[in-house]
């Protein structure tokens, strides 16, 4: 089983890209729900997180309250750090006892900080959706109801599109339209599918020569 590492910047289309790879029966693992999961009421995660940055970090529900968050680790790099040491760890725990378990041809494990993080040996291939920068601010303002000047700074904070591409086995572009990106979702698993399929066939081959 090929486990295939999706990422991109912010708004670039990931979640889109994942449901096309779900429709095709394949299984997504996302890194955002999880983290989502871990600082739900009663976790873990969130007592950690309130130990740090306080009750205040909660909304009047006792959730946490994620716009305040944003803010602060946007504002605050030590803060960011703090952060990412609480849920990294367990974040990427959690993908592999996940994917660990996947009966497929392969999987998708979308990461968006997969550069950022140095997960990179955590998969087998990387595939980055890449979007032209001001479609990516446009569609980040529109999505979060963000000033642009807010939409750059958090584009700011990641890697950049060269920095991502560097990393990329495959490339998704998402700059085009949605018939197009549907067509790259298709070649891409036609060919993940025939990876996988090599790669049984060459340690089901392994497995019979020790027999002998």
């Amino acid at each position: 089983m090929i486990k295939i590492g999706l990422t991109g910047g912010i708004a670039a289309g990931k979640s889109t890209v994942c449901e096309l790879f779900s429709q095709l029966d394949i299984p997504i693992i996302d890194a955002d729900i999880i983290a989502r999961q871990l600082v739900e009421p009663g976790q873990i995660a969130l007592s950690e997180i309130i130990a740090t940055f306080g009750i205040e970090i909660l909304n009047k529900e006792g959730s946490l309250d994620r716009a305040k968050l944003r803010q602060l680790i946007f504002s605050d790099p030590s803060a960011k750090q703090q952060l990412e040491q609480i849920l990294h760890p367990k974040i990427r725990s959690e993908l592999k006892r996940q994917s660990d378990r996947v009966k497929a041809d392969y999987c998708i494990l979308a990461i968006p900080l997969l550069i950022e993080t140095h997960w990179q040996n955590s998969v087998d291939r990387i595939l980055v959706v890449d979007i032209d920068q001001q479609a990516q601010i446009e569609r980040l303002c529109s999505r979060d109801q963000i000033a642009i000047s807010e939409a750059e700074k958090i584009i700011k904070s990641q890697s950049s599109p060269d920095q991502r591409l560097s990393y990329a086995d495959d490339v998704i572009e998402n700059n085009l339209s949605a018939d197009f990106l549907k067509e790259q979702v298709l070649s891409l698993d036609s060919k993940y599918r025939l990876m996988a399929n090599k790669q049984s066939t060459t340690c089901q081959s392994l497995n019979s020569q020790r027999q002998y």
